[in-house]
């Protein structure tokens, strides 16, 4: 079982420097993507994708103004981010060597959606992630 993506695990984190296009828009990691996704109008996505740091992508992604529809479609779209992010062979053959571990994306700030805090939450990340290994 994998509890963290951090250390030798740091590739399965939306932190992690792997650009990824999407919509013809190239985007330095999942993190800028995914926020960028959120916001309704083309320069608060532009300020989101030359964010210095996936930190700060998430930032402004809490601030902008928000498609209407975002809630009903984020798992669709952080599925296609990170099917983008995989198409790496590099990190599709990294994901692979995780072998049939269950993928938890542990964290301490609190993120039960995604992720797990505590022992709780419902890890959509490491759910998408373990499907794409999958399909692989």
């Amino acid at each position: 079982m994998i509890t963290s993506f951090q250390g030798e695990y740091r590739f399965l984190s939306n932190f992690h420097p792997s650009p990824i296009t999407i919509k013809g828009q190239v985007y330095p990691t999942v993190e800028h993507a995914y926020q960028a996704g959120k916001a309704l109008y083309r320069d608060e996505r532009e300020m989101i994708q030359q964010a210095i740091s996936p930190g700060q992508a998430k930032r402004l992604g809490k601030i902008v103004i928000r498609k209407p529809d975002f809630e009903e479609r984020k798992l669709k779209y952080m599925e296609k981010c990170l099917r983008e992010k995989f198409k790496d062979p590099r990190l599709a053959r990294l994901l692979l060597n995780t072998g049939s571990q269950n993928l938890i994306e542990g964290n301490t700030w609190g993120d039960r959606f995604w992720g797990v805090c505590h022992g709780k939450g419902e890890n959509h990340l490491g759910r998408l992630l373990m499907k794409i290994r999958e399909e692989l």
